[in-house]
């Protein structure tokens, strides 16, 4: 559900002072994921904590009115499993081993 209107985005009171303090180029360390960002964030690098590491986010103007936790994703894909992939895995093996083949003589 969205935040009513006469509220406003929220956005992290710390978040905005470890902005002031940071230099340019540095990463601000970050748990807040449900932080709004706002304009003035643009060209900040980010470390938003994924709930095991930090990810890397640098802001840019079209990810104004996201949310930082977006952009670092706490879930990693594997793979889907079944016939078809394990067909699809052995054919690039297959091309792999053709490129060394190729590159050795």
């Amino acid at each position: 559900m969205a935040r009513s209107l006469k509220k406003g985005p929220y956005v992290d009171q710390k978040l905005l002072e470890k902005m002031k303090k940071a230099k340019p180029g540095e990463t601000i360390k970050t748990w807040s994921r449900d932080c709004a960002i706002s304009p003035e964030m643009v060209g900040f690098i980010f470390g938003v904590h994924n709930g095991k590491e930090f990810i890397s986010v640098k802001v840019e103007e079209s990810m104004v009115g996201h949310k930082l936790g977006e952009f670092s994703p706490t879930t990693k894909f594997f793979r889907h499993g079944g016939k078809m992939q394990r067909e699809l895995e052995s054919k690039e093996v297959q091309k792999e081993a053709e490129k060394v083949k190729e590159t050795a003589k």
